[in-house]
């Protein structure tokens, strides 16, 4: 008996470790399928001949067959005979390398990540499917399949997808699968859609209109009109003043009466780093070496592995296109051909709003809108959640749009968006950005950039553009609101129709300057104007750029028989534009009166520092101590100025700070301005003693953290830019690197955003291009390709960027020849 009771026991200890080793528990894989020799992680390791050098594929959706050429970093050369198999192909070999990624992201835009990871997400799924990302992925994809030539393109292009997710097994499934125990779903095509419009809540959601509503409640509008002005006192637009329209303008939206939304502390805080951002810029032929056009591009976003972008030449009858994708949707984003080349940076316009609703009762089934109650549009979302029943939300739509929160709760990330308002937000609106993009990669000449720019929505992107013609040319581009001027700059009355967006900007009439004066283009998310455009866009623009146009504009006028490297070079600059205007007056203000302070002497710390800060040349060099100082000692004396003002532990609001260029006016010329007294204290303070208090705190911060003084102290440790797996994976990114820049720099490298792409590109008889991102081709941690480029990106440089005219055109760094047929 006692055998049969051991027997029992044994095969009962053996199924419970089978379960339990082959279950996911929380956050914990499944251990004994992750860590199995035969399926689990160790086979995502890669060799060196994982491309074979020859090689048939057989795919059963292709109508004819499709030459794929491998470069040595790994970017395919997709050569085919039609549309419909270029697209099939991309998407084949784009899920080859980034599954699992393009995956993940649409599930984070279709509020899905808790089928995946369980409760812990739920709050996450509610927040984008509040903010209304589906809703507008599929008005945007309804719209695009009306369009014949782009159906083909997403159908094949997810058919392309779902072809290699059906060569998967459990063996060769994706790290992450394993990690997360799931396997990917087929593919569609709202899923290109909904990463268009993730990558437009990443550049265009976010508002200010709640904390200047606060402002203005609090300080009255002489205040906020001197604090917040229409137009800042130092700018450099990317359309120069004084261009000429070539436009008649539209006449303006009446300005209502006046209207003052209700104070709330209830405010958006989980937005997109106010630090993404770009640079492109163009030189003319007459700027240049060769006598032709180039254009360079880096936009600047978060630093992830896998990378933001994947490299690929796209070439079948009427286009030969190479460039980067945004991994999950087709075409090239940013790129080049034979005759044109392209880029993109973030247009700040505004096109986020917040209306304050007036509900007939505590049911919320009617709103004030236009003299008459009328009925609010209920939709219940159905959220999945891992190993819990589903979860049933009901999102309330006025005309305008969602009411992300309709009742006091906690949102996702404390105070996210205000209770009882709704958004209107043109990622909502229906476009077929797809058909901007698929034009582009086939474009020949300016007429055909111009007419491809017509279809495009959202985020709206200051389309850059050079030609083999010899022109080039810029447009902040996008559907821009027609509105009165500062209309969304505050809460909007959502009772009231002459409040609601009266219409639209004519595409045509949107910004843009070709061939200027000056012989070169350029745009790093400023003012996309000046005050003579007719049209309202909006009142503030990114934080640093200014110092970033001022600083390429100020080499581009300087450039002469530009090459390449020199355009390179320039996206590399480190220069502080801020601090070289503001050094000088901070070290005049630390000499000034005491009044009861203690002065700097030569025997306390802050000397030594003084000293550093007299012989800055106000580069951001990896190894320099002087931008470890003067960012504490800047941001610290902001802080002290605005935060007992504005703050909200000292205001129990939020609002918004003034902006830099506001700031730097007081600093420069407004020394007993009534925001330099600190109200929460009973003596008066002055600027020189805010900014030695600020010194001291930057010296002493420094000193706690590193020690004295000392090469410590260098600008790359301070910083500490890190490049993390998107799942934050410890093991799976790269810390602390070794690399200047920072924000409102040309090299915006910050802690956790920067160039996710460095482009230039020669135009020409044979066009030439250079092109870097930080990471590689390959979203496997266990290939050599997932950070093989990282380096080269670390250190400044670019790698020549191979381009072939034909399928057969040899060339020494090509060596792997596929052939892909039915």
């Amino acid at each position: 008996m006692l055998r049969y009771i051991r027997a029992l026991l044994a095969l009962l200890v053996a199924f419970v470790l089978t379960w339990a080793l082959n279950t996911k528990h929380g956050n914990l894989p499944p251990f004994g399928k992750f860590l199995s020799p035969f399926r689990g992680f160790w086979q995502n390791g890669e060799t060196a001949d994982v491309l074979p050098a020859q090689q048939t594929l057989r795919l059963p959706g292709l109508q004819q067959p499709v030459q794929v050429r491998f470069d040595d970093q790994r970017v395919p050369h997709i050569f085919a005979q039609n549309d419909h198999d270029l697209y099939y192909v991309q998407g084949y070999l784009t899920a080859q390398d980034r599954l699992w990624q393009m995956d993940f992201i649409t599930h984070v835009a279709a509020g899905r990540l808790a089928e995946i990871v369980g409760p812990a997400r739920l709050e996450t799924d509610r927040f984008f499917r509040r903010m209304g990302l589906p809703f507008g992925a599929r008005k945007s994809l309804d719209s695009a399949m009306t369009d014949p030539v782009i159906r083909t393109v997403l159908t094949s292009y997810s058919d392309g997808v779902n072809a290699y997710i059906n060569t998967l097994t459990p063996r060769t499934m994706p790290f992450e699968y394993k990690l997360l125990d799931y396997a990917p779903e087929p593919w569609e095509p709202l899923k290109c859609s909904l990463i268009l419009k993730y990558m437009a809540f990443d550049l265009s959601g976010r508002s200010d209109d709640l904390r200047m509503s606060n402002a203005l409640a609090k300080y009255g509008p002489a205040v906020v009109k001197d604090l917040f002005p229409d137009y800042p006192v130092q700018e450099e637009p990317v359309v120069p003043v004084g261009t000429p329209l070539d436009f008649k303008p539209l006449p303006l939206p009446a300005t209502p009466p006046g209207f003052t939304g209700a104070m709330s502390g209830k405010v958006p805080q989980n937005e997109p780093d106010p630090e993404l951002g770009s640079n492109n810029f163009a030189v003319s032929g007459a700027k240049s070496a060769t006598g032709y056009p180039i254009l360079a591009n880096d936009p600047h976003l978060q630093l992830n592995l896998p990378s933001i972008w994947y490299q690929v030449q796209l070439a079948a009858p009427g286009v030969n296109a190479y460039g980067v994708s945004i991994p999950g949707t087709p075409f090239a984003i940013i790129g080049f051909n034979e005759q044109v080349a392209w880029g993109n940076t973030n247009v700040g316009s505004d096109v986020l709003d917040w209306y304050q609703l007036k509900f007939r009762d505590n049911r919320r089934r009617e709103y004030w809108h236009d003299g008459r109650w009328k009925p609010v549009r209920r939709v219940v979302e159905r959220i999945k959640v891992r190993g819990q029943p589903d979860q049933l939300d009901t999102v309330l739509y006025t005309h305008h749009g969602p009411i992300v929160y309709d009742k006091p709760e906690k949102p996702f990330i404390a105070g996210q968006t205000p209770i009882a308002h709704a958004m209107r937000w043109t990622a909502h609106d229906a476009a077929n950005e797809f058909q901007t993009f698929y034009r582009l990669n086939r474009a020949r000449n300016y007429q055909d950039y111009t007419e491809a720019l017509g279809f495009y929505g959202t985020p709206a992107q200051n389309f850059i553009f050079a030609s083999a013609d010899k022109d080039i040319a810029i447009w902040p581009n996008g559907r821009f609101p027609l509105k009165w001027r500062d209309q969304g700059k505050f809460i909007l009355d959502g009772t009231d129709p002459a409040y609601d967006w009266q219409g639209w900007i004519p595409a045509a009439q949107n910004p843009h300057v070709k061939n200027p004066p000056r012989q070169f283009v350029a745009s790093t998310n400023q003012f996309s104007t000046g005050p003579d455009y007719p049209y309202y866009l909006n009142w503030n623009y990114g934080d640093g750029s200014y110092d970033r146009a001022h600083r390429i504009n100020e080499r581009l006028t300087r450039m002469s028989q530009a090459t390449p490297d020199s355009l390179r070079m320039l996206q590399n600059d480190n220069l502080n534009v801020t601090a070289q205007l503001l050094l000088p007056r901070l070290l005049e203000l630390v000499e000034g009166p005491a009044n009861g302070d203690t002065l700097v002497t030569a025997a306390s710390p802050e000397a030594r520092v003084l000293t550093e800060m007299r012989r800055w040349n106000y580069q951001y060099t990896a190894n320099a101590l002087a931008p470890s100082v003067y960012e504490l000692w800047y941001g610290n004396l902001i802080k002290r100025i605005w935060a007992d003002d504005f703050g909200l532990k000292a205001t129990g609001l939020e609002m918004r700070v003034p902006a830099r260029d506001r700031s730097k006016v007081l600093l420069l010329h407004e020394e007993n301005s009534r925001w330099i007294d600190d109200r929460r204290t009973p003596q008066r303070e002055t600027l020189p003693q805010l900014v030695r208090r600020s010194l001291h705190f930057a010296t002493d911060s420094l000193t706690r953290k590193y020690g004295p003084i000392g090469p410590q102290w260098a600008w790359k440790y301070q910083k500490s830019t890190d490049i993390l797996h998107m799942l934050q994976l410890p093991g799976f990114g790269h810390m602390d690197l070794d690399c200047g820049g920072g924000a409102g720099i040309v090299n915006a490298t910050t802690e956790r955003t920067g160039p996710s792409w460095r482009m230039v590109v020669a135009l020409g008889p044979q066009v030439k291009a250079y092109g870097v991102f930080p990471g590689g081709q390959s979203g496997n941690p266990g290939s050599v390709a997932y950070d093989d480029l990282l380096e080269t990106w670390r250190v400044g440089k670019l790698n020549e960027l191979v381009f072939l005219r034909s399928a057969g055109e040899p060339n020494p760094r090509v060596h792997t020849a596929w052939t892909l047929a039915r």
